[in-house]
C-alpha cells in the first residue's frame, strides 16, 4: 500500500520575503507548495493545481483576498477548499468578513512559521477526523442525524424530513460555525445543474426551522451571504 500524496498547499502572497519563508517551513515539513503573488494568479492556480489549503493574503493585486475567498466560496469545485487567511492586525473588519465568508481560519501578521504549520496540521486534523466521522451519526444538542439511516431525531422522537430539509441538515451539522452561501448549499444539495433561484434554499431553512423549533436561533442568517449554524 502505497502512502498518500503530501498535501498541497497554495501560498497567495506578494510579498516575495513572506512567500520565501512560508515555502521554506512548509516544504520543510513535508507540505508540497505552490505560489501565487495576486488575486488573480491566484484563481487560476487554483484551477490548475488543485491545492489541498489555500493560505490567503488579504491585501493582494487585482483582486484582493476578500473576493478571492468569496469567488472560491461561490463555485462549487472549490465552495469547501480550506482558506487560512493572512491579516495585518488593523484589517478587524476584513477578518470578520472573510471568516463569515468561510475561511476557515485567520492568522494576523506578524506571524510566526512555525505558528502557521501548527495551525494548518490542526486544521488537516479537524478534517480528516471529520471526514472518517462523515457517516456517523452527528448531534447538536438533543438533536441527532444518522446519515446512513437518513434519521433526524430530536429528544428520541424522530422528526420526518425531506430529502432536501435532510441534506441542508446535513451540511450545517457536518460545518458548524462555517457560513454556507445559498449557492454553496444549492450546489451542494440540490446538485451543479440546480438552476432555480437561491430563494429555494430560504424557503427549505425555513420549513426545517418549523419542524426542529432547536434550529430556529441556531441556524442563523449572515446578510447577502448565507447562513451557519451556531458553533455549540
Amino acid at each position: 500500500m502505497t502512502d498518500p500524496a503530501p498535501k498541497k498547499i497554495l501560498i497567495v502572497e506578494d510579498e516575495p520575503d513572506i512567500v520565501r519563508l512560508v515555502k521554506l517551513y512548509l516544504e520543510n515539513s513535508g507540505f508540497r507548495t505552490a505560489c501565487a503573488h495576486s488575486g488573480t494568479e491566484a484563481l487560476a492556480l487554483v484551477q490548475s493545481e488543485k491545492p489541498d489549503l489555500v493560505i490567503l493574503d488579504l491585501m493582494l493585486p487585482e483582486i484582493d483576498g476578500i473576493d478571492v475567498c468569496k469567488k472560491l466560496r461561490n463555485a462549487p469545485e472549490t465552495a469547501l477548499l480550506p482558506i487560512i487567511m493572512l491579516t495585518a492586525k488593523s484589517d478587524e473588519s476584513d477578518t470578520i468578513v472573510g471568516l463569515e465568508l468561510g475561511a476557515d481560519d485567520y492568522v494576523a501578521k506578524p506571524f510566526s512559521p512555525k505558528a502557521l504549520v501548527a495551525r494548518i496540521k490542526a486544521l488537516f486534523r479537524r478534517l480528516e477526523r471529520a471526514e472518517r466521522q462523515g457517516q456517523s451519526p452527528l448531534t447538536y444538542g438533543p438533536l441527532v442525524l444518522d446519515p446512513l439511516r437518513h434519521e433526524a431525531i430530536v429528544n428520541g422522537k424522530e422528526v420526518s424530513l425531506t430529502a432536501k430539509e435532510f441534506g441542508l441538515l446535513e451540511q450545517f451539522m457536518c460545518h458548524p460555525g462555517r457560513v454556507l452561501t445559498r449557492d454553496i448549499l444549492l450546489n451542494t444539495v440540490w446538485g451543479y445543474n440546480y438552476y432555480g433561484t437561491t430563494r429555494t434554499v430560504d424557503v427549505h431553512i425555513r420549513r426545517l426551522k418549523l419542524k426542529i423549533p432547536l434550529l430556529s436561533n441556531a441556524i442563523v442568517s449572515i446578510k447577502s451571504l448565507g447562513y451557519k449554524l451556531i458553533d455549540q
